[in-house]
């Protein structure tokens, strides 16, 4: 499998600070706004927004969680082995919030289609954004797209977008990847 680098470590700190500020934009001092990351991979893009926003940008009051998708998803049962679920962290009422859901990659969008029905246990949010790190614009299967995106990636065929964060593969950095068939 060969793999091409589309972000390093440079270019998606520049991005994370980019996305943390249309967020600061739209919602100001977050008051009403809670950011919640898909699990696995959305909560290791929540945690690193999370820090800019709190650290560079001194937003104080933000609330995050953790949502886990995986008995939401049309594929649930597909599988030959039985599914792991990761845990869902929400420690408060989302009733009336403008809630923005994160996420590392939007791809064929199912995920993010689960996502808004798990959601639905913790209330009706005012208001439902996405926030993803990359979006694969040629491969949506639902009619979804992100509200805030680091990068749009072009990947067709058997191209895979690979995310590798330091507190789980030891960089930062985005790849495409690419099978050698």
């Amino acid at each position: 499998m060969s793999q091409k680098i589309l972000l390093n470590a440079a270019q998606l700190d520049m991005i994370l600070h980019r996305l943390a500020c249309q967020l600061i934009e739209n919602h100001s001092d977050f008051k009403n706004t809670v950011l919640i990351g898909v699990q696995p991979r959305g909560a290791f893009l929540l945690r690193r927004l999370e820090k800019v926003l709190k650290e560079h940008y001194q937003i104080q009051n933000l609330q995050t969680g953790l949502l886990d998708i995986t008995f939401y998803r049309d594929d649930f049962r597909r599988g030959e082995e039985p599914l792991k679920a990761n845990s869902t962290e929400i420690h408060f009422i989302i009733e009336n919030k403008d809630v923005v859901i994160v996420d590392d990659v939007l791809y064929t969008g199912r995920s993010i289609n689960a996502a808004l029905t798990a959601l639905q246990s913790f209330g009706r949010p005012k208001t439902v954004e996405l926030l993803t790190l990359i979006d694969r614009r040629f491969s949506r299967h639902l009619p979804i797209q992100p509200d805030y995106n680091g990068r749009q990636v072009d990947a067709i065929g058997n191209q895979k977008v690979k995310v590798h964060w330091k507190e789980n593969a030891d960089e930062d950095a985005v790849y495409l990847l690419k099978s050698e068939d």
